[in-house]
C-alpha cells in the first residue's frame, strides 16, 4: 500500500509541474535532444527536473523503469522494459521485452512484438460534402495488426476458496502458480463507420501448480482434491484458439460511447482430453462522456505493445504528456458474461476459470469489497456501473463503482445463483503514459470491507498483457 501511495505522488508532482511548463511555440521552447542519455541528464540532475526525470525514467524510449502490481497478493513488481521499433513503407514492427519482479519472490518475463500494415493510401478526388474528422481523442484502430509474444509468470501467493457462490471464507487455502503462455493474435478492421474489426488467436498454455505452506491458512492440496478443486494434481498442456468481434462506435459528437466484444475460444488438451472446454464472452460497455470531445477515449491500443505509450505508432512515437486541460468525466455501465460448455463430462481447470471478488489473476476488480479471488466458477455474470470525474483539470480522478455478480457451476444454475454486490470509492490517476493508479475503499457486500490499491500492468496507451485464463 504505501508503494502505491508514493507512486501516486509523485506521478501527481509530475503533472502539476507539467501544468507550469512553456507551451510550444512560446520563446522558452527549446528543442528536445532525441538521446536518451541527454534526455536523464537534463532532467534528473536537478530538482525542477523531477518531474520530467519521472516521466522519462517510467515511460522513455528505448529503456524505461518497468512497474505495476503484478497480481493480487503477489505485490508490486519493479523492473525494466526495453522496446524498439522498425519503419518500412508498408509494416512497421515494434517488439517489447520486460521483466519484473515482487518483494515475495514473484516475478513475471515476457517480450512482444507488433506488426502494423501500413499502406500508402492513393490519392483519390472526392465531390460533395466532405466526411467528418475523426477526433484525435478517440483514438480508433485504422491498421490491421499482427502480434507474438512469449511470456512467463511465477506467482507465490494465491487464494482459492472452492467452486460456486456457496464457498465460505472458511475454506480459503493458499498456493502457487507458475505459467508460460506463448502464442500470436490478429486484429483486422472490417467496417470503420462502427469502428468494427475481427479477432483471432491461437496459444500454447503451460501451468504449472503448487502448494503454498507459510501463509495463515492451509495450502491447497490440505484442503482440497481433484474432484473439488479439477486441475490439481495434474496440469497438461493446453492448446487455446480463439476467435472474435469488436465494435467501438461513437455517437452524438463523442458523448455515446459503446464497446462491444464478442469471443468464443476452445481450450485443447492433447494429453488428457477431460480438460477440455469451450468459453464464450460477451462484454457489452457502454460509456456517457459527460464533456463530450474533451473527454478522452482511453481504451488498450492494439497496435502499441504494453510498455508502449505512443499515441499513434505510425505516425508519433511520442507518448501524451501527464496532464490534461479539460474537466473529464464519464457514466459507465457494462454487462459481462462468461458461459463455458464442457462436452461429454469434461471439466474446466480450476486455474481457467474467472473469479469473481477482489481482484482477479489479470487485476481486474469486481464484487471489491470481498477478498481476491473470493468466488470462482466456469460460468459467471456481471452488471457494473460506474462515475468517474476529474479533480478540477487535473489527472486525478473521483470514482465511484456499483457491482452486482452471479456464478454458476453450470450455465443453467446461473440464472438461480444469488445476486452478490458490491460499492466501491476512490481515487484514480491517468497521467500521460504513466500506467494506471486507483486507491479504492470498497463495501456493500456481507463479509467486510476491503482497500484495493492497484498499479496497471501495462502503460496507459499500451496493449493488454496475455490473459492468464
Amino acid at each position: 500500500m504505501r508503494r502505491i501511495v508514493l507512486v501516486l505522488i509523485l506521478l501527481t508532482a509530475g503533472t502539476l509541474k507539467a501544468q507550469q511548463q512553456p507551451a510550444p511555440g512560446s520563446s522558452s521552447t527549446r528543442i528536445d535532444s532525441p538521446s536518451e542519455i541527454d534526455k536523464l541528464k537534463d532532467s534528473c540532475v536537478n530538482l525542477k527536473g523531477i518531474p520530467d526525470c519521472a516521466e522519462e525514467l517510467f515511460t522513455g524510449t528505448p529503456i524505461h523503469i518497468a512497474v505495476g502490481s503484478i497480481a493480487p497478493q503477489d505485490g508490486f513488481g519493479a523492473g525494466i522494459a526495453y522496446l524498439g521499433h522498425k519503419t518500412t513503407e508498408n509494416w512497421r514492427t515494434s517488439w517489447d521485452g520486460d521483466a519484473v519482479g515482487t518483494m515475495n519472490g514473484s516475478w513475471r518475463a515476457g517480450f512482444y512484438m507488433k506488426f502494423v500494415h501500413t499502406p500508402n493510401k492513393p490519392i483519390t478526388v472526392g465531390f460533395g460534402t466532405p466526411p467528418p474528422m475523426k477526433s484525435n481523442l478517440t483514438e480508433l484502430p485504422e491498421h490491421t495488426v499482427f502480434g507474438l509474444y512469449a511470456q512467463a509468470i511465477s506467482l507465490n501467493k494465491l487464494i482459492y476458496f472452492g467452486l460456486g457462490p456457496s464457498t465460505t471464507t472458511a475454506g480459503r487455502s493458499y498456493y502457487g502458480m507458475t505459467e508460460t503462455v506463448v502464442g500470436g493474435n490478429v486484429v483486422k478492421p472490417f467496417y470503420a463507420r462502427l469502428n468494427a474489426s475481427l479477432y483471432g488467436e491461437i496459444n500454447g498454455r503451460f501451468v504449472s501448480i503448487r502448494g503454498d505452506h507459510g501463509e495463515s491458512s492451509p495450502s491447497i492440496e490440505l484442503l482440497y482434491t481433484e474432484a473439488t478443486a479439477p486441475g490439481l494434481t495434474t496440469q497438461p498442456g493446453t492448446l487455446q484458439f480463439g476467435e472474435g468481434v469488436r465494435i467501438r462506435p461513437i455517437f452524438a459528437g463523442d458523448v455515446v460511447r459503446l464497446n462491444y466484444s464478442v469471443s468464443y475460444q476452445q481450450y485443447v488438451t492433447p494429453t488428457n482430453s477431460a480438460y477440455s472446454f469451450q468459453r464464450l464472452t460477451v462484454d457489452l460497455g457502454h460509456e456517457f462522456a459527460l464533456y463530450g470531445k474533451t473527454t478522452r477515449a482511453l481504451d488498450p491500443r492494439p497496435a502499441n505493445g504494453p510498455d508502449d505509450c505512443a499515441i499513434d505508432p505510425t505516425s508519433s512515437s511520442k507518448c501524451p504528456k501527464p496532464y490534461v486541460r479539460n474537466l473529464e468525466g464519464t457514466i459507465g455501465f457494462r454487462l459481462l458474461t462468461a458461459l463455458s460448455m464442457t462436452p461429454g463430462g469434461n471439466v474446466v481447470p480450476f486455474y481457467y476459470q474467472l473469479t469473481l471478488g477482489g481482484g482477479d489473476i489479470n487485476g481486474n476488480t469486481s464484487l471489491s469489497s470481498y477478498q481476491d479471488y473470493r468466488f470462482r466458477a466456469p460460468n459467471i455474470l456481471l452488471l457494473r456501473e460506474s462515475f468517474e470525474h476529474s479533480i478540477w483539470t487535473l489527472p486525478i480522478g473521483v470514482t465511484f463503482v456499483a457491482d452486482e455478480g452471479r456464478l454458476g457451476l453450470t450455465r443453467g444454475a446461473l440464472g438461480s445463483s444469488p445476486w452478490l454486490h458490491s460499492f466501491s470509492a476512490g481515487l484514480t490517476l491517468r497521467a500521460g503514459g504513466f500506467p494506471q493508479v486507483s486507491l479504492l475503499y470498497a463495501w456493500g457486500g456481507n463479509e467486510g470491507t476491503h482497500t484495493i490499491a492497484n498499479v496497471n500492468t501495462s502503460l496507459l496507451g499500451g496493449s493488454t498483457r496475455p490473459s492468464l485464463y
